[in-house]
């Protein structure tokens, strides 16, 4: 056992470091690896607008609820967590904690999945109207699944195919574009992942998303979603990635 931790907080301080370049961009925008660590990636950062900002798609209350009830409480849990699995978040990378989750306890995958998950969600969301991608993005989307009808659908599909609670993902594996999904808070850059990839863009498809809203019609959710989509972040994090 003590040689397991040995080996895996070595594995940390080095991929610590080097997980600022590789496998994924920082999760919060506007940030670069010289300052990565002056945010901290294990707190809970402010919303990025209101929470009637998403009206009419996605109403005030199930945001304030998701915010501030929810994705708190995961950033609350991670850090207990770290602390009483002795991961220096100082130094530490919370995309390097992700690649290696298998080694770290259930709270720990729980947790840190459903902080890093909802962090990336507010991001990938801004007042309507959304427009399409454009750019290397629309490219991209073009060659890969035909057209943007098609990647909606396709995406939709598996959003809607998640049994029980999960997310759906369009991911960066190996330089190209695929769909995928993940159960409960898991995300593609867990080491336990059936698809690993760098999530660029993810629709939370828990019930407590919607379900004040739309009841149990993930669909509707769903097909309210792309009114809200910030594609020029979904862009950004495609080239970063790539």
């Amino acid at each position: 056992m003590a040689n397991n931790l040995q080996n895996r907080r070595q594995f940390l301080t080095k991929t610590g470091k080097a997980g600022i370049a590789l496998a994924a961009m920082p999760l919060f925008s506007k940030i670069s690896p010289s300052n990565l660590f002056a945010i901290s990636e294990f707190q809970q950062q402010p919303l990025p607008y209101a929470y009637n900002a998403l009206e009419p798609f996605i109403d005030a209350l199930t945001m304030e609820i998701h915010y501030t009830k929810h994705a708190a409480g995961y950033a609350k849990n991670l850090a207990d967590a770290c602390v009483a699995e002795k991961v220096a978040t100082s130094t530490t990378s919370l995309t390097s904690l992700l690649n290696t989750i298998s080694t770290y306890t259930v709270k720990m995958r729980n947790n840190a999945g459903g902080h890093y998950n909802h962090e990336l969600f507010w991001q990938l969301m801004k007042p309507a109207p959304s427009t399409n991608p454009t750019g290397a993005l629309a490219a991209a989307i073009e060659k890969s699944f035909g057209s943007f009808a098609d990647f909606k659908t396709a995406f939709g599909d598996s959003a809607k195919a998640r049994f029980g609670s999960g997310w759906a993902w369009l991911i960066i594996k190996v330089g190209k574009l695929e769909i995928t999904s993940t159960p409960n808070q898991d995300n593609p850059l867990m080491d336990v992942a059936e698809v690993k990839g760098t999530p660029i863009l993810g629709a939370d498809v828990w019930e407590h998303a919607y379900y004040l809203k739309y009841q149990n019609k993930r669909a509707d959710y769903l097909a309210a979603f792309w009114n809200v989509v910030n594609w020029a972040v979904v862009e950004e994090r495609m080239k970063a990635a790539m």
